[in-house]
């Protein structure tokens, strides 16, 4: 194992996380606050020991897939833990963990939180909480890789696979540095649309750059208690869609620029991802028509809501833990659907959905015709057996990890609907649940250790699994 590598790498991420709060820094010295010196304090330290680990030497900067494995593990956790410094240090939060959990909910763009009252934050950490969904929505190592020469020998590609969300991650170009900055700069470019569309909805610049952040990262993290239902109609039409804009595959939109039409309106996943999104949101404006004053408040409340739940975003413009069994059902089955594979979103993701079902066909099919040959196409491609291995086993380990966080936080005492909606919430990445920690609640009232669990369950689901379990692994260590 290249260690030395992975050391290098982790400095590289600790001096760009320095560099990026300054920005927070900047923030508190605009509206003066006090908060400046803490936020300029855990830079300086931060690209102090940054500094520091780049000049570990290294001859070798090979990475293969276990090196990206645990540089993307190990980098997530320790960006958080010291991402949480300034708020520890200001008292807005009462525990370090409190902290780390804010974080974790942060980078892992979950939008979960454990304030009552967010309107009481400083600005600087309003702004470092909703930008850190940013960041970490398309990756902070995808952002190193298309600025900087990390890996040598095209080992940046594992990099991009342990940090990318999907069943697959493939080049849009021949290099992955290449890929990197073609999603960068659409990443930028539709966030960009963004803040300029909410300034012209009557949003203040402050509030305008806060939400894109959240929403383009899918994160979800609000400046007001009421999350996002104090702004106008215009603005929350303008935020749901953009949220089911961010909840597609990156890789369809550089078919749109590359002008390859033909593939974008075949993508499999895509069409799925949208008639899903819109049957959801019909169904629940017929249930809720009742709770609403017309047949388009209930349209525009249904799809606010599902967006917001199924690209994993988090914000509300109404209490769903509110309606009806129906609805609430409707919303528990979209969040563990997920949003599209290589986007911002969490979830289990629609690709992994369509091909665990027709995968499960296949074995059917195999039951009752054991020597027919059957084989597993998505987007007009047959799906190698090493994939279906992969998802199987993925689907496997995604329910384990939801199973044993369940089993973990039960011993708080608080009711079955808050405990596993929240673990599914947490590991999907999507931030509210139902119960004490539906819309209108937080997960404040757990304690310290289920408050770990949960962060853990958070990079569980950001980094898609696979790269905690090799970090964990006691034979990763082994020469």
């Amino acid at each position: 194992m290249n260690r030395r590598m992975i050391v290098y790498s982790l400095g590289l991420l600790l001096l760009l996380e320095g560099i990026l709060m300054l920005f927070p820094s900047l923030v508190a010295f605009i509206y003066r606050e006090n908060i400046l010196k803490y936020y300029l304090a855990t830079a300086i330290v931060l690209v102090a020991i940054g500094l520091l680990l780049r000049c570990v030497k290294t001859k070798d900067r090979m990475i293969f897939s276990r090196e990206g494995l645990i540089t993307v593990a190990l980098g997530w956790i320790v960006m958080s833990l010291f991402g949480a410094i300034p708020f520890t240090l200001s008292g807005e939060f009462p525990t370090y963990v409190d902290a780390f959990f804010e974080m974790v909910s942060g980078f892992t763009t979950t939008g979960a939180t454990v304030l009552s009252d967010v309107e009481a934050l400083s600005h600087a950490s309003l702004f470092w909480r909703c930008f850190s969904h940013w960041i970490g929505g398309m990756g902070v190592l995808v952002f190193v890789i298309a600025t900087v020469k990390l890996a040598s020998g095209g080992g940046n590609i594992y990099l991009l696979r342990a940090e990318s969300s999907g069943s697959e991650v493939s080049k849009l170009v021949p290099s992955s540095k290449g890929t990197a900055k073609i999603l960068y700069i659409i990443y930028v470019s539709m966030s960009a649309a963004e803040f300029i569309i909410l300034l012209f909805c009557g949003m203040d610049a402050f509030e305008s750059i806060t939400m894109t952040f959240a929403n383009a990262g899918t994160g979800g993290f609000g400046i007001y208690n009421d999350s996002f239902a104090s702004f106008s109609v215009a603005a929350q039409i303008v935020v749901a869609v953009f949220m089911a804009l961010f909840g597609v595959n990156f890789g369809c939109y550089y078919l749109i620029i590359v002008r390859r039409f033909k593939e974008f309106f075949k993508n499999e996943e895509l069409r799925v991802y949208v008639i899903i999104m819109l049957a959801a949101s019909v169904a629940i404006a017929i249930n809720i028509v009742n709770m609403c004053s017309s047949v388009g408040e209930a349209f525009r409340g249904a799809f606010f809501q599902v967006s917001s739940v199924m690209t994993s975003t988090g914000f509300s413009t109404m209490d769903f833990n509110l309606w009806p069994e129906f609805s609430r059902i409707i919303m528990m089955v979209v969040m563990c659907i997920g949003a599209c594979g290589g986007s911002t979103g969490g979830g289990l993701k629609v690709s992994r959905f369509i091909l665990l079902g027709k995968i499960a066909i296949r074995e059917i099919r195999r039951v009752a015709k054991p020597n027919a040959v059957s084989t597993v196409r998505f987007n007009g491609k047959t799906v190698s057996e090493s994939m279906v291995n992969n998802i199987s086993s993925y689907f496997i380990l995604y329910v384990i990890v939801i199973i044993v966080s369940i089993v973990l936080i039960s011993f708080n005492g608080l009711d079955t609907v808050s405990n596993v909606t929240g673990v599914i919430t947490c590991v999907n990445n999507i931030g509210p649940g139902l119960g004490d920690v539906g819309p209108s609640g937080n997960f404040g009232s757990y304690s310290l250790f289920s408050k770990l669990v949960f962060s853990l369950d958070m990079l569980f689901g950001r980094l898609e699994l696979f790269p905690l379990f090799v970090l964990f692994s006691p034979r990763t260590w082994r020469k």
